[in-house]
């Protein structure tokens, strides 16, 4: 059975359930827990929440393990388990501990390389729809970001892309892409990188990877091996997703030593703290659960797809813990009446506005959903 929350607070010994519960705002996800809250619908404990496409299933025995042994250190700066996990990291990876920097999430990777690369004078190059936050950081700081639709099969436009390279100071390649849940193969990351490297050589490129453990397509391979031989590519992975620690905040990113040299003055000190470090070391080489989340979501991803398709929808391709449904008609109508049946689906994403992102729960959870999306969309 899986580790609710309630479980794993009932399994810490601790009477308060409030010192688990969920953020307002997801960091990923951007949903809108609060107005959840306030709008007298149910709260998110009574939500099948598949809108931020986390892990339903959450952390593995390992983590939770090494969550109790580490209570006592509580009290103490992260310094030493932010050491053990760097040098997990670098085991499971075969790198050395240089080529890895860790970050409070990979959301602090991202913002990391956006105030490292990013200025006035060389502009982001992103896609649309993509994950949001290396954009949203850019124009936060006030400097010049480029836009990329999609290609008509929800994939990222990569020769677009590529023309717009430019003078950029960084491109954002999120492969597996959120939230159209599309990847690109080894070989066309390669001839896209060669391609940037060749007509700008002073941009760097950023593959977010964090769907990486979904991804089924034999034709895909991590960058990892592009980013210690290229000063210039940046690989950045979370223990958000598969890993089932999106509330604990913990990830990473693998560079060339150069880069990481350049991008360690923008980290937070003490970023990852110690439970989230001790879990996250302990879960990195922990194969068979790692093999056991696959299945899970393999499993509900694919009746979620048959009821869908079989209802007449284009489903699109997904290497991902989500699938992105063509409604042929607005989204949003159909996400509100959902939330009021107790079913929280993704937020709109123009200019996908017929596309309606599921996140894959437990196969009961899917269950249940199904017959509300029967009951919604008739």
């Amino acid at each position: 059975m899986p580790l609710s929350r309630r479980h794993f607070v009932s399994a810490l010994g601790l009477g308060g359930a409030g010192l688990f519960s969920p953020p307002l705002l997801s960091a990923r996800g951007h949903e809108d827990r609060l107005v959840t809250l306030l709008s007298g619908l149910p709260a998110p404990g009574g939500l099948i929440r598949l809108d931020s496409n986390e892990n339903p299933n959450g952390p593995g025995p390992r983590a939770f393990e090494a969550i109790k042994a580490m209570f006592g250190e509580a009290n103490r700066y992260p310094d030493d388990p932010e050491r053990a996990l760097v040098a997990a990291i670098a085991r499971e990876h075969g790198v050395s501990e240089e080529n890895v920097i860790l970050g409070c999430g990979s959301s602090e990777i991202l913002r990391m390389c956006v105030e490292a690369f990013v200025s006035t004078a060389q502009h982001l190059v992103t896609a649309g729809p993509t994950f949001e936050l290396p954009a949203t950081f850019a124009r936060t700081m006030g400097r010049p970001v480029v836009t990329v639709p999609v290609d008509a099969k929800l994939r990222l436009d990569l020769e677009a892309m590529g023309n717009k390279a430019g003078g950029a100071g960084l491109i954002f390649f999120c492969n597996p892409n959120n939230p159209t849940a599309t990847v690109h193969g080894d070989e066309t990351v390669r001839d896209f990188v060669a391609r940037v490297r060749r007509d700008s050589p002073a941009t760097y490129i950023l593959i977010d990877e964090a769907y990486h453990e979904y991804v089924d397509d034999p034709t895909y391979r991590s960058a990892v091996p592009m980013a210690l031989a290229d000063a210039n590519i940046i690989v950045s992975r979370t223990f958000s997703k598969v890993f089932g620690m999106a509330g604990l905040r913990a990830g990473y990113a693998i560079v060339h030593r150069d880069t990481a040299r350049r991008l360690q003055g923008w980290r937070i000190g003490s970023g990852v703290n110690v439970l989230a470090a001790a879990a996250a070391t302990a879960s990195i080489s922990d194969r068979e659960h790692l093999a056991l989340e696959q299945k899970r979501n393999r499993d509900a991803k694919a009746f979620t797809r048959a009821y869908f398709e079989k209802a007449g929808y284009e489903v699109g391709v997904s290497e991902t813990n989500f699938l992105m449904i063509d409604l042929r008609r607005d989204m949003r109508p159909v996400r509100e009446a959902c939330r009021k049946e107790g079913i929280a689906v993704g937020r709109p994403f123009p200019p996908l506005n017929s596309w309606l992102r599921v996140s894959i729960g437990t196969m009961e959870e899917m269950q249940r959903a199904v017959e509300v999306f029967r009951k919604v969309m008739g």
